[in-house]
């Protein structure tokens, strides 16, 4: 499915990165950076443009592919890996933040990647998440169509113990990421630092 979406010229989410990702960005020190679901890029070449060393995961060859041209577009490098997260290995302590965006996963599946995160990052890491909630249903201006994929706020606190959260929100927000992510949304919003 993902590698239909991203077969088009257009890049479907945009070019520009996540804005809730583009005012934190400032917190994260140089270092390694892992951006899970990355789809076409756009948060991974962001992010390599402020100085990180950035590795891309996603399970769309084809995405990834566009986020390679993306990156030389802009002049930078990043490292990509074609994966599904439930097979995809986080090493202990070896990322200095973690991204994931509208990464939406079955609840067993983000779970487990969640616990991925808390334990792959160092000391002082950070990790980023932006997801739509239940209450996006009512909006219908992008992510997936069931509740069953959507996060609450307390859920991903419970999945992400062992993080001190500098922001745990859940708000309506207006979203303008390419042509599928466009209008009103409702949003869990984290940024974690692991102590």
């Amino acid at each position: 499915m993902w590698d239909q979406r991203y077969a088009a010229d257009e890049y479907v989410y945009g070019k520009k990165p996540n804005d809730f990702l583009a005012e934190v960005s400032g917190r994260l020190a140089p270092g390694k950076v892992l951006c899970l679901a990355e789809g076409e890029g756009r948060n991974a070449v962001f992010l390599a443009g402020r100085g990180h060393a950035v590795t891309a995961v996603d399970a769309s060859a084809v995405g990834l592919e566009k986020a390679r041209k993306l990156a030389a577009e802009r002049g930078v490098e990043i490292a990509v890996r074609v994966a599904d997260l439930a097979d995809f290995a986080i090493a202990p302590a070896s990322w200095d933040a973690v991204v994931a965006i509208f990464c939406h996963l079955p609840p067993d599946l983000r779970r487990l990647v969640h616990r991925r995160v808390v334990d792959g990052l160092r000391p002082g890491g950070r990790f980023i998440l932006e997801a739509y909630t239940p209450r996006q249903l009512q909006f219908k201006t992008g992510g997936p169509p069931t509740a069953e994929l959507l996060m609450t706020l307390a859920d991903l606190k419970e999945e992400l113990t062992g993080l001190d959260f500098e922001i745990a929100e859940e708000i309506e927000r207006d979203i303008h990421e390419g042509h599928c992510h466009f209008g009103r949304g409702a949003v869990a919003r984290i940024l974690g630092r692991k102590p």
